[in-house]
Formats: structure tokens, sequence, C-alpha cells
């Protein structure tokens, strides 16, 4: 049986989500940035290799970050909906809690914290 939840806390959750999502939006293109820099003053190959691999990487965590914003804004649009159809029973009705959401805000997080964490460490030793 899947769990429930009361609309008011999901819509928190949705925000929250929506809030981090547009915080690493910002990072990536921070990182983006160094990356740049990292690119103008080192030209071997070996360098070029793996600023082309963090370039792949940022334009792919950028896609996932885009499509998981999409879902969210769906799960919330939804939430919306349920209110303005019965608006009197919104503060106790409760609603299937957004697992699918969840999994892949979480899954986002830990994939770019790694990335992150790699690209610190072969921006140091480049810069």
């Amino acid at each position: 049986m899947a769990t429930k939840e009361k609309i008011y806390k999901q819509h928190e959750e949705n925000n929250l989500w929506i809030n981090t999502l547009d915080f690493y939006e910002q990072e990536i293109s921070i990182l983006k940035g160094r990356l740049d820099e990292l690119a103008q003053k080192n030209t071997s190959k070996e360098v070029m290799q793996q600023i082309e691999h963090f370039q792949n990487q940022f334009i792919i965590q950028r896609n996932n970050l885009d499509n998981i914003l999409h879902a969210v804004k769906i799960n919330e649009a939804d939430l919306i909906a349920t209110i303005e159809s019965n608006p009197t029973a919104a503060d106790h009705k409760k609603v299937e809690y957004h697992e699918r959401e969840h999994d892949l805000v979480s899954t986002f997080e830990k994939n770019f914290n790694a990335l992150r964490q790699e690209f610190n460490k072969f921006a140091s030793k480049w810069m």
C-alpha cells in the first residue's frame, strides 16, 4: 500500500526541491565558469580530455536537473488541481506520497555532489 501524506506537506517538499534544484542550476553555471578558466590556462592534451569530460557531465546533469524539475512541477500542478477541485477538504485530504520525485531528487543530489567533488579535486590540481 502506498504511503499517503497531507497535501500541504507535499507542497512544502515540492517547494524545497524546486529551490534546491534552482541552487544546483546556479552551481552548474559557476562550475562551468571555473572550467572555462581552466581551459584557458591549460592546453595540454591530458587536461583538455578532463575538461571535455566535465563539460559533458555538466550538460548531462543540467538535462537531468531540467527533467527532475519538470516532474516536480507536474506533481505540484496535480496538487493544485486536487485543491481546486475541493478547496474545503484541502487541509485534511491526503494524497499518495510522491516517491518517484523524492527518488529523482535524492539520486540527483548524490550524483551531483560526487561530480562536484571530482571536479574540485581536478580543479585544485590544475588551477
